[in-house]
């Protein structure tokens, strides 16, 4: 009957053994870093640890190569990460408008006002940025994507809650100013 030092031991080295196989199986290129594992125990068996696979070793079955060694090409619409998994398109102006108006309810109040114009202030940027990828155009956004660089022009580049707190009239009225725009304008984002 084994020890419970010299089971523990064992028990150690076949997780060590694992996470070896699991980083070499999941294709990270770089050397498995050596972990602080006990020393072989005097009596009783253990399994040794695999050795780490050299550089440039073979991929695993389950990551296809064409035949000069390359990844193959990703479906049209989809960007592999680096799982090789399609990363998603950029947000829908929509899913952004909903967070936007998801702050008209809420103000600036002591206990949450940092809080709260960092929202505004993340929510705008994010209308922005989703409003620049749509595939109408950021033309087609023209009144909103200006009331949001009037903004940043205003906060020069400081989003810190001091600065926020500060121009605290501009970033409200910018926010009300987008939304009132998006509710005149429901074809554009949906």
């Amino acid at each position: 009957m084994l020890s419970s030092t010299t089971a523990r031991r064992a028990a150690t080295a076949a997780l060590a053994v694992s996470l070896t196989l699991l980083t070499a199986a999941c294709g990270d290129d770089a050397a498995p870093k050596a972990s602080p594992a006990a020393p072989p125990a005097a009596s009783g068996p253990v399994a040794p640890a695999a050795p780490p696979a050299p550089s440039g070793a073979a991929t695993p079955p389950s990551s296809p190569r064409v035949p000069d060694g390359t990844p193959p090409a990703s479906p049209p619409g989809a960007a592999p990460a680096g799982g090789g998994l399609p990363t998603p398109g950029p947000e829908k102006v929509r899913d952004a408008f909903a967070g936007l108006q998801a702050t008209l309810g809420d103000s600036c109040t002591p206990g949450n006002c940092a809080y709260f114009l960092g929202r505004v202030h993340d929510e705008l940027h994010r209308m922005d940025r989703a409003m620049k990828a749509d595939p109408k155009g950021p033309g087609h956004f023209p009144e909103p994507i200006a009331a949001v660089a009037k903004l940043d022009g205003e906060l020069g580049g400081n989003s810190a809650f001091e600065n926020l707190k500060k121009h605290q009239s501009i970033l409200i009225s910018t926010r009300d100013e987008i939304n009132s725009w998006m509710q005149d304008h429901p074809d554009d984002y949906r």
